[in-house]
């Protein structure tokens, strides 16, 4: 998708994050070249969380506390915009294994107004298209996720199946062959009302923790103002 408008790459100058968290990739055997994440001013990466490698993120997404975005093995990620990653959440690739999108491969490509809730892990290769969500604790891995889905908390989708689009995964299930996803039902009204909420309130954090934190970082990773 080239340079994009906003985004540009990490570095010392940034006042969107905290600088210590965030880096290129290590140099390894597998992955020897190192690059750096680009991410949009309008972005925010909360503290202690960690941004590693070849990751895009768009403009207004919100990153959680404690959050791992780690393109180190699999690589690259990229996250759309007005998506929020909750705080605890994973964000992780096999080595060497892409879906495709809009003609161009990615360890995992997350759509616009995304939900990726408190403790989910999600782990590449993988699919989420616009207006997902995706629930507390839940695993998404070699799968790909259909628009506006909801996957409940506790729940596993795997094993390379296609959920969907609007199709509801209930609490604690463990989707793991295509004819399990093929049954699921539609999403219940209270839960899309549900994950609409959860966005309209995530979306305003970016520019509200933007002003709560101030320009100036020390460099322990922490903001401040004069």
């Amino acid at each position: 998708m080239g340079e994009e408008k906003g985004l540009v790459p990490y570095s010392n100058n940034h006042s969107h994050c905290f600088k210590p968290f965030i880096s290129p990739n290590p140099i390894t055997s597998f992955n020897p070249v190192q690059r750096f994440p680009k991410i949009d001013n309008t972005a925010f990466i909360s503290q202690f969380s960690s941004v590693i490698g070849d990751v895009t993120i768009r403009n207004n997404v919100y990153v959680a506390p404690n959050v791992s975005i780690r393109a180190d093995e699999g690589t690259p990620f990229y996250i759309s915009s007005n998506t929020n990653i909750q705080d605890g959440v994973i964000l992780h690739g096999l080595i060497n294994i892409r879906i495709s999108y809009r003609r161009k491969r990615y360890s995992i490509f997350i759509g616009n107004e995304v939900t990726i809730a408190h403790g989910a892990l999600i782990h590449g290769p993988c699919y989420i298209a616009d207006n997902v969500f995706i629930g507390f604790n839940s695993i998404v891995y070699t799968a790909i996720i259909g628009k506006g889905a909801f996957i409940s908390y506790n729940a596993v989708v795997t094993n390379g199946v296609r959920i969907a689009p609007n199709r509801f995964v209930p609490p604690g299930a463990n989707i793991d062959s295509q004819e399990k996803a093929d049954a699921l039902s539609p999403v219940p009204k209270d839960d899309k009302e549900f994950a609409k909420e959860v966005q309209r309130v995530n979306q305003e954090f970016p520019a509200s923790y933007h002003l709560l934190f101030g320009k100036k970082r020390c460099s322990c990773g922490y903001a401040y103002d004069e």
